[in-house]
C-alpha cells in the first residue's frame, strides 16, 4: 500500500476520459456510414461489441494507476 499520494490516479482518470471521448467520437463519426444500411439487429450487435471493446485494456490501465506497473 502506498503512503504518499501520486499523480498517476488523477492523470490516469483524465487520460481515460480523453481516450474514451476520442473513441466515442470516432465511433459516432464513422460507424453510421459503414453500417447504416445494415439490418437493425446487426447494427445493435456491432454497437454492443464496440461498447464492450473499450473495456479490454481497462484492467491493465487501472492496475498501472494503482501500482505504477503494467502487468
Amino acid at each position: 500500500m502506498r503512503t504518499e499520494p501520486t499523480l498517476r490516479i488523477p492523470l490516469g482518470i483524465l487520460a481515460l476520459l480523453a481516450a474514451l471521448a476520442a473513441y466515442t467520437l470516432v465511433i459516432a463519426r464513422y460507424a453510421p456510414d459503414l453500417i447504416g444500411d445494415w439490418p437493425t439487429l446487426a447494427q445493435a450487435l456491432v454497437y454492443l461489441v464496440l461498447g464492450i471493446v473499450w473495456l479490454l485494456p481497462l484492467r491493465r490501465f487501472i492496475l498501472w494507476m494503482e501500482t505504477g506497473r503494467w502487468g
